[in-house]
């Protein structure tokens, strides 16, 4: 499908006729006009200046000719304020939008019939201008990546940036060229100063009459401040010589950039605890991502060192993986409102249990309000499968207390025994104050127990749950959704499912379409399509099995071939409509993830003014040992052009390796498509991903700014091989 697709109200076509019917025979003649050229152009979003062809159609009548006027308030005069038209050809005008916004409609009128009109109503929007990241430090003497874009989509793709004060902008340039005014393109460089301290405003304004420019809020800080002062939350997951580790902790950044603070560790063999005596953040000292990447380093207690190769988005969120490049993690500022209400939360937890077999679990836990030094769980619900042995659990209880090292303690007790499963917990991010949408709040969670046959060694997410006001039903899942999944021995997936938010199906079930794609230890499954065509009833359904937010999923299988694999049961928690945690019921893969709500866009689709942006990307956790996790940079940028296709620049750790490529986003299914990277000065690598967009911020009235989208690799290309060969199995997780 082409750009027409990409506009929630498409090419507008109408038909007017005359009240009566021609020559007694009961046939209407009419006329249809329609926007031809640019191709696909949307007549409500026209650009000041713009040319548009446009073409009437005649049916029902001998004539071969139209004659076409402007309609609308105040189009007269000279220069007329709703533009210029200029017929090339009889069915044919070519229509110049005026220099200032209106609406006014374009008019085909019959010749021999002035009764006979076609209308195309037009609407000339201003062009507005969106710089990325919108809000960012940076830090003295590095160096920050700026990308813009304007909108329409058919708005020229150049700008005049400008930087002030001039006192600390003296290192702006302009790529590709260093030239910034008149018809600059997209990417602007800033280098803040050594010695200046302050705000910073960057602009871009577009290089045609009437287009408004877009200005970040810039702080130009001490590097030793480039992450806020304040506490953070964090979690790291991966494999040592022993096996699969953990971490997750609590770390507090002073006003001078010194850091303390706490974590839990977790092997196979147990819980370790440290205090994180000291800690420093510091940045890369050259490159077009200095801002953007670092060194983080943590002292343990007993003498043992952590360091991390780290990535920073715009909103002072850090990815990493550690230096032994064993596993990755994330860092974020801590969240304020914790515990101030009632509050329930869906988790998802992954670990190994005493065999160093995989266990995953997720579930529901109602927390109520810390009473004095304390607070309880009840009414809970948690699923398990290790190795393969399911296991489902209601009445789920427990209590919760904050330590004096600034984690909070939890036990959960459940099942016959009973069992209990203690934890520590830590507040990673976001706010509830609204009670109402998703925030981001999120804590950290790790087992503390000693690993044994009913201890499994677990860490995970916890994400608070948004209220429904009539429960948690089909209903709730309406709309699309991405699925990002782990699995044992190297399995997993990205799948982008629309689930119809009925209970029209067998046993109240609603229906779920959509398409995945999957690296199972090096068998690839790309873009099957389910239900698939050898399918003569779906097997993709979701149904509600409880109203507080459980439910069963049908996913993955394999829907291609003329003896389809049928999906498998995944058991979902619900932290939000369309979201929430994911595992397998019957798989020893113990298949795990998390499930992500895709934007209803504006445009119903992603345009190429919805990408570029400077992401920071690292490996999410995975399940195999042999893979090595890697941290990115990309800066994203596009030229424009139907389908959208961007141009990818960044540096990828370990070993500083330059990256570029190019990404193509289909709108079927929306906000998927391929990308291509190579990568020096390793020896040459080719690499084909797939992209599965997940989020985004309102942009302004017609686009969205993507700021989080998933990516898997499904080839790798090493010379002098020229084939593709299965790439490792991991997910790239990118965030602006």
């Amino acid at each position: 499908m082409t750009k027409s697709y990409l506009f929630a109200v498409a090419l507008l076509s109408l038909v007017v006729a005359g009240g009566c019917a021609k020559g007694g025979n009961g046939i209407v003649p009419s006329v249809t006009v329609t926007a031809t050229s640019p191709v696909d152009v949307n007549a409500l979003a026209i650009y000041p200046t713009q040319k548009v062809t446009l073409t009437a159609v005649i049916s029902n009548s001998t004539a071969t000719s139209v004659t076409w006027s402007l309609s609308g308030t105040n189009c007269t005069g000279t220069p007329n304020p709703c533009g210029t038209l200029t017929s090339p050809a009889a069915l044919t005008v070519n229509y110049v939008a005026p220099t200032a916004p209106t609406s006014l409609t374009v008019v085909a009128t019959l010749v021999g019939d002035t009764s006979v009109t076609g209308p195309l109503p037009i609407t000339v929007v201003p062009v507005t201008v969106v710089v990325t990241p919108l809000t960012v430090n940076v830090g003295q003497g590095l160096t920050q990546q700026f990308t813009a874009v304007a909108v329409p989509d058919d708005a020229p793709q150049t700008f005049d940036w400008a930087c002030t004060p001039s006192s600390a902008c003296g290192n702006f340039t302009c790529v590709p060229s260093n030239a910034c005014n008149g018809n600059a393109p997209g990417v602007a460089v800033y280098t803040a100063p050594s010695s200046y301290t302050g705000s910073v405003t960057v602009t871009a304004t577009s290089s045609i009459s009437q287009g408004s420019g877009s200005s970040p809020t810039v702080s130009v800080v001490p590097v030793s401040s480039l992450l806020a002062p304040g506490p953070y939350g964090f979690q790291f997951s991966g494999y040592d010589h022993s096996g699969a580790v953990a971490a997750a902790g609590t770390v507090t950044v002073s006003s001078n950039g010194s850091i303390a603070g706490f974590e839990d560790t977790l092997t196979s063999s147990g819980p370790t605890p440290y205090t994180i005596t000291s800690g420093s953040y510091q940045p890369i000292s050259s490159g077009d991502f200095s801002n953007n990447r670092g060194t983080l380093t943590l002292h343990l207690s007993g003498g043992a060192t952590d360091t991390y190769t780290a990535v920073l988005t715009s909103a002072g969120i850090v990815r990493l993986i550690d230096s032994a490049g064993t596993g990755s993690g994330t860092l974020q500022p801590s969240g304020t409102d914790f515990n101030k209400n009632a509050q329930t939360f869906a988790f998802g937890f992954t670990g190994v249990d005493s065999d160093n077999n995989r266990a995953g679990y997720v579930g529901l836990l109602p927390m109520s309000p810390i009473n004095a030094t304390s607070g309880n769980i009840a009414g809970g619900m948690i699923d398990s499968n290790d190795n393969g042995r399911a296991n489902s659990y209601s009445s789920v209880t427990g209590t919760y207390k904050l330590n004096a090292n600034g984690s909070w303690g939890m036990t959960l007790t459940f099942g016959s025994g009973p069992t209990t499963l203690d934890f520590d917990f830590y507040v990673s991010s976001g706010s509830t104050q609204s009670q109402t949408k998703p925030g981001d709040l999120t804590l950290y969670a790790i087992s503390t127990d000693p690993v044994d046959s009913t201890h499994p060694a677990l860490s995970g997410s916890m994400a608070y749950q948004v209220p429904m006001s009539s429960g948690y039903t089909n209903a709730s899942f309406n709309g699309t959704s991405v699925s990002a999944l782990t699995g044992a021995n190297a399995n997993v997936s990205l799948t982008v499912g629309q689930t119809d938010g009925t209970s029209g199906g067998t046993g109240g079930t609603g229906g779920l379409t959509g398409s995945f794609d999957q690296n199972n230890n090096g068998t690839i499954i790309s873009a099957a399509a389910f239900p698939g065509g050898s399918q003569t009833t779906n097997p993709y359904t979701y149904v509600a099995t409880s109203s507080a937010g459980r439910y069963i999923f049908y996913l993955l299988g394999n829907p291609t071939g003329s003896s389809p694999v049928n999906p498998i049961p995944f058991v979902l928690y619900a932290s939000g409509a369309n979201r929430g945690f994911l595992l397998d019921q019957n798989s020893s893969s113990v298949i795990t993830g998390a499930m992500y709500p895709q934007p209803t866009l504006k445009n119903f689709s992603y345009t190429f003014t919805e990408l570029p942006g400077v992401f920071a990307a690292a490996t999410l956790s995975n399940s195999d040992p042999s893979i090595a996790p890697v941290v990115q940079n990309l800066l994203v940028t596009s030229p424009g052009g139907t389908p959208p296709v961007y141009n990818v620049a960044g540096t990828q750790n370990p070993n500083s390796v330059a990256l570029a490529g190019s990404y193509t986003v289909n709108d079927t299914p929306p906000g998927t498509g391929t990308i291509t990277l190579t990568s020096s000065p390793l020896p040459p690598l080719g690499a084909n991903y797939v992209i599965y967009a997940i989020d985004a911020l309102p942009a302004s009235s017609s686009n969205d700014v993507i700021t989080d989208f998933m990516m898997m690799a499904t080839c790798v290309i090493t010379p002098p091989a020229t084939t593709c060969t299965a790439p490792p199995s991991s997910i790239i997780f990118a965030q602006q």
